[in-house]
């Protein structure tokens, strides 16, 4: 049983002794164990948040005795529209439920959750619930269970209640920190999210990095998105992005910038492999885009791309108000040459003499000659795939 001294100190501990603990679900599983040492007979608790992650509307982070960790699970949007989640604590909780106790050690009820029959399996006798309420009407959920003989007792219930509002700034501050994060991978990607976080948000900030550069870009976009409808649009575009993007990343590549119907991504060169690992995302990202089911009446997506190596200037550059965490150089402009360049002869993907012999992948490649691009004095030497 809990005493008040205890819940005290726990709360003490929660406000002060977790300041340098980045992540929600260890400060969790520290707080679950604390508890079960002093006395209280827990066997099972949970955290429910919705984090409105791109992929994933939220997560579940599961504590059991004994666990060696807290066990954290993401959960898809469409889990709002089933049954087992309109008939359970959380979707209760959400719309307004103060709180909900439930003794499992007793015979079932008509109509009673889903989850009260699995517990009940798994020898649980007791089950409480509670929202955890955040700023601007946000609210998530927080569930103890029991396996003891008599469960929680009434003062358990009552200290554990008052520990809630200490529980929620807590968490509530990790979450955030999360969710900024989420966001800035999610907008700028990771290297300019890190960037940013370490403090790069005044105007002018930035940095250089020396790297093999893709440029992408869709064919014939104005006129598909000018006749076709928007949802058919978004579906066309989504694809082909799914069928660029995966390959980039899995191969170390980072995608800097969505332009329109187009994306720019590095693979820096500190990485030595960089170049064979640009060339193993293109031959992915062809095959991908290959194999893409025709969308409506616009067929799967034509493309080109271009490739070069050289610095990529990261840059805050934008008004004393809004800023743009952006990427400029001329090596940028030079592998977007190289991607324009492909409507006039015709192949999908050309190189820069530069990559192909830092890649020394002359026996993959053909070489196309010089040409002369917009904004060089002399010609530039090119390779096709």
């Amino acid at each position: 049983m809990l005493s008040e001294k205890l819940v005290a100190d726990t709360v003490t501990w929660l406000m002060t002794g977790t300041r340098g603990q980045v992540f929600i679900d260890e400060i969790f599983y520290d707080l679950c164990n604390r508890l079960v040492v002093n006395g209280l007979p827990l066997a099972r608790a949970s955290l429910h948040f919705r984090t409105h992650h791109p992929q994933w509307l939220g997560s579940r982070m599961i504590w059991l005795a004994d666990s060696p960790k807290v066990e954290v699970e993401t959960v898809g949007y469409q889990v709002e529209e089933t049954e087992a989640f309109l008939r359970s604590p959380f979707h209760s909780i959400i719309t307004g439920a103060s709180g909900i106790r439930k003794r499992l050690n007793t015979a079932a009820s008509p109509n009673e959750f889903s989850l009260y029959d699995q517990l009940r399996g798994e020898g649980y006798t007791d089950y409480l619930a509670w929202p955890l309420d955040h700023t601007l009407g946000k609210r998530h959920l927080v569930t103890c269970a029991s396996k003891a003989p008599r469960g929680f007792s009434d003062q358990d219930v009552t200290l554990l209640e008052s520990m809630l509002p200490a529980l929620s700034l807590v968490s509530e501050i990790r979450l955030k920190n999360q969710l900024a994060r989420t966001l800035l991978n999610t907008y700028v990607g990771p290297h300019a999210c890190q960037q940013i976080l370490d403090g790069a948000t005044t105007r002018g900030k930035g940095a250089t990095v020396h790297a093999a550069i893709l440029v992408c870009d869709l064919r014939n976009f104005t006129a598909i998105s000018s006749s076709h409808t928007r949802d058919e649009v978004i579906e066309y575009l989504n694809s082909y992005f799914d069928a660029m993007a995966g390959p980039i990343e899995r191969h170390g590549g980072e995608i800097l910038k969505f332009m329109g119907d187009g994306l720019l991504a590095v693979f820096p060169l500190s990485n030595p492999d960089a170049c064979a690992d640009l060339l193993n995302a293109l031959r992915e990202a062809e095959k991908a885009i290959d194999e893409l089911p025709d969308v409506g009446t616009l067929g799967r997506p034509g493309y080109g791309m271009g490739v070069h190596v050289g610095d990529v200037m990261y840059g805050n550059i934008g008004s004393l108000t809004r800023l743009d965490f952006t990427v400029i150089g001329p090596a940028v402009n030079i592998a977007s040459r190289l991607e324009s360049l492909t409507k006039i002869v015709n192949r999908r993907v050309l190189l820069s003499k530069d990559f192909v012999d830092l890649a020394e992948c002359q026996e993959l490649v053909e070489d196309m000659g010089s040409f002369q691009v917009r904004g060089l004095e002399e010609p530039i030497a090119v390779y096709a795939m």
